[in-house]
């Protein structure tokens, strides 16, 4: 498996669709952090704590935030990488000679599977780096200790978000015999859970729970919005959204429903780190859970297969 993870890795670090996926990330970058840059200009004097975590989730008068980029255009990476995974090497008449070789069929499915992970931690992390160091230069302020870890800690959140697509573009790439049908299923799924889920929820809610009228609304309000917002924790980009707006804005302090009464007397300030992680445990592990469902059901598929036919 390591001859074959290495192979892969070197085949994903060289290859155009590798240099174009890490461009397209820099570009937006870029636009992200001058859009972040006018953001914070506006801000007022009360709302000056945490500024260099602010840079990641200030977006500008047009542009969409740094986090709002990589949520929305991280799965692209893990599709892009993994959509040909399998069916390249069948189309070329390569799978066979290459499970031939006197190693284990599943090495071939699990050295694809982290090599593909090592190139998004290798483009998240890069393209992390230079967000920060790009904020240094050119805005002169500084992080602490906390802020450098819920850094790492929202870099780490990508990484396995992304993981997750590439493990579900390996499942479509050995479902499906042609790279196409296997891209345009998990754009499929991408688009879905992107800008289709939150409305299958809301409708799921509203017929559960209407809320037409006040009599409605004062019995069925709080059980709509828990409908809702579990409905809507299916998806991984509505966990990934949840749970990076929570790790870079400290003053977060509940994910769920707060009453009223749960306000009175509560202390204004912000979470410690250990407060946030302890809020947002739930996303990783589900994130996590995801990712290995994923590249299980690849797995299954994989071993499965006549290879030969």
């Amino acid at each position: 498996m390591g001859a074959l993870y290495r192979k892969e890795l070197a085949d994903h670090l060289n290859s155009p669709r590798f240099i174009l996926i890490f461009c397209l990330l820099i570009v937006t970058s870029v636009a992200s952090f001058f859009g972040a840059i006018n953001g914070i200009q506006n801000l007022s004097a009360d709302n000056k704590n945490f500024l260099f975590l602010k840079l990641f989730t200030t977006s500008g008068s047009a542009v969409p935030s740094f986090a709002s980029f990589l949520g929305f255009l991280g799965p692209l990476v893990g599709l892009t990488l993994g959509f040909d995974a399998i069916n390249r090497e069948r189309s070329q008449g390569t799978l066979n000679r290459l499970v031939a070789q006197p190693i284990y069929r599943d090495a071939v499915i699990n050295g694809k599977f982290l090599a593909g992970a090592t190139a998004v931690a290798v483009i998240v992390y890069s393209i992390g780096l230079f967000f920060c160091g790009a904020s240094l230069l050119r805005t002169g302020l500084t992080f602490n200790g906390e802020e450098l870890v819920r850094i790492l800690v929202f870099l780490t959140f990508s990484i396995v978000y992304i993981n997750f697509w590439l493990g579900l573009a390996i499942f479509f790439s050995v479902l499906s015999r042609h790279a196409a049908t296997s891209a345009l299923a998990g754009i499929a799924v991408w688009l879905f859970f992107a800008f289709f889920m939150s409305l299958v929820a809301k409708a799921v809610a509203d017929a559960l729970f209407p809320i037409n009228n006040l009599i409605q609304a004062a019995n069925n309000m709080v059980k709509n919005y828990s409908c809702n917002l579990v409905l809507n924790r299916i998806s991984p980009y509505y966990l990934f959204s949840e749970a990076i707006s929570t790790i870079l804005d400290p003053s977060v302090r509940s994910i769920g429903i707060v009453t009223s009464e749960q306000l009175s007397g509560a202390i204004v300030g912000y979470l410690p780190l250990g407060q946030s992680l302890l809020l947002v445990w739930p996303h990783l592990v589900g994130l996590i859970a995801l990712m290995l469902a994923s590249f299980a059901a690849s797995y299954i598929c994989f071993m499965r297969q006549e290879i030969r036919a």
